[in-house]
């Protein structure tokens, strides 16, 4: 078997200009799969690690897999609000320990702006119900305080106390920022991977005071009421645009679920955060099996190339070939020989393919997190992964079958004597 494995590698390094394209041509595929793989899979832990310690996640009628995108992913809009006497009286009922407001649809060049109670920042967790830290300052207390996500104070480059503007909705248009109502930046928080990074957050009364001249999405003509004397008015929300409710019992969940369903004031619901992620991932799901199969598919062209290259110099070898069943080399000689060539070259591609992976994952991974807020980690290859090298290695030994069972057929007296 060594004698055959140095064969191997000798005529394959004889033709190394030929087969390192078919061995490029492997390592992108690898990495192609390896990376769609990883993606697919830190995508999948972000989602679940998104919101975690929370019961349920109250608001208005709508579809759960909405009300989860805007409350917890701050993508999309609500389509109608919550009133603030339902929050109250969801707050007391007997089943609750907990309840905290979300209001959303400002924003601060491109980043979402939250409003919500001083409670968020102990009560929110993510991951394995971990609590959200200040890197640095402290949580809002004045109106015109804001603690902004890791993500927007390393892409704006804010520190405390710097002065920010927000904007009414994405903040298209100049006309719909609130310039005359600047927000201090006095805390900072801890980079969580998960939306809450790239998320302005600002006290609920702060939200009203922003509009209080304001009416129907825009400025009130005529009327400009100063920073110094929103203090004067009542900053009490009228809605918000979801609750994350924390339950005294588990077990009571149901109960609290069929109560806000049945509330007779407004049409409510009230959605379980696990239940709607995974109805979310079912169907990002079609997306991520459609792109497996192409990356699978890519894979497969690639070993079909590898074979194509291995039948194509047969003809170049028929004299070495003839030369080895002349010595006595039979059909088992033969295979394992062509197998043992295609196997070193799907070898070397799938290393190379692994390296590609790990690199990419280290140059793009900053990108990532700052453009799409997904957190790619280099770790060790997970049962999947290996499992996909498994593949591609099996695949490409098999592939030199077909180019053995070839070069046998090849009579002997035509590989020592080929027609020209």
């Amino acid at each position: 078997m060594s004698a055959l494995f140095g064969i191997a590698w000798r005529s394959a390094w004889n033709r190394r200009f030929t087969l390192a394209l078919t061995l490029l041509s492997i390592a992108l595929s690898t990495c192609l799969l390896l990376g769609v793989e990883r993606i697919r899979t830190e995508l999948r832990q972000n989602f679940a690690s998104s919101v975690s310690g929370t019961d349920l996640i109250v608001g208005p009628r709508t579809g759960s897999t909405q009300l989860l995108l805007y409350s917890v992913f701050r993508i999309g809009a609500a389509t109608s609000n919550v009133s603030w006497k339902s929050v109250q009286a969801l707050a007391t009922h007997k089943g609750v320990a907990w309840v905290v407001p979300l209001s959303l649809g400002d924003s601060h060049r491109g980043f979402p702006v939250l409003a919500t109670t001083p409670d968020y920042f102990t009560r929110f967790r993510y991951g394995d119900k971990q609590p959200l830290v200040l890197q640095e300052g402290k949580p809002f207390n004045d109106i015109f305080d804001a603690v902004i996500g890791a993500e927007v104070a390393t892409q704006l480059g804010y520190r405390l106390g710097e002065k920010i503007t927000l904007a009414h909705g994405g903040g298209e248009l100049e006309a719909t920022a609130h310039a005359d109502k600047p927000f201090t930046v006095v805390g900072v928080l801890a980079r969580t991977g998960t939306p809450v990074d790239r998320t302005v957050h600002i006290g609920l009364g702060a939200m009203e005071a922003i509009h209080l001249d304001w009416a129907g999405g825009a400025p009130m003509p005529g009327v400009q009421i100063p920073a110094d004397a929103v203090r004067k008015f009542d900053l009490t929300p009228k809605s918000v645009t979801a609750v994350l409710v924390g339950l005294k019992n588990r077990a009571a969940v149901f109960a609290v679920q069929r109560w806000v369903s049945g509330y007779p004031d407004e049409p409510l619901m009230a959605i379980l955060p696990g239940v709607a992620l995974d109805e979310l991932w079912r169907v990002v799901g079609v997306g991520e099996n459609a792109l497996m199969l192409m990356s699978a598919l890519v894979a497969l062209v690639s070993l079909g190339g590898l074979v194509s290259v291995v039948l194509a110099g047969l003809n170049e070898r028929r004299r070495e070939l003839a030369v080895l069943r002349a010595v006595g080399a039979g059909l088992r000689h033969v295979l394992v020989l062509l197998a043992l060539e295609g196997g070193i070259v799907t070898l070397l591609g799938v290393l190379l393919g692994m390296l590609m992976t790990a690199l990419g994952i280290a140059l793009l991974s900053p990108w990532l997190q700052s453009q799409l807020g997904l957190a790619l980690h280099l770790s060790e290859p997970t049962l999947n992964e290996w499992r996909l090298l498994g593949a591609l290695l099996l695949v490409g030994w098999l592939a030199g079958l077909l180019p053995g069972i070839r070069a046998y057929r090849l009579s002997l007296a035509d590989g020592l004597s080929p027609r020209i």
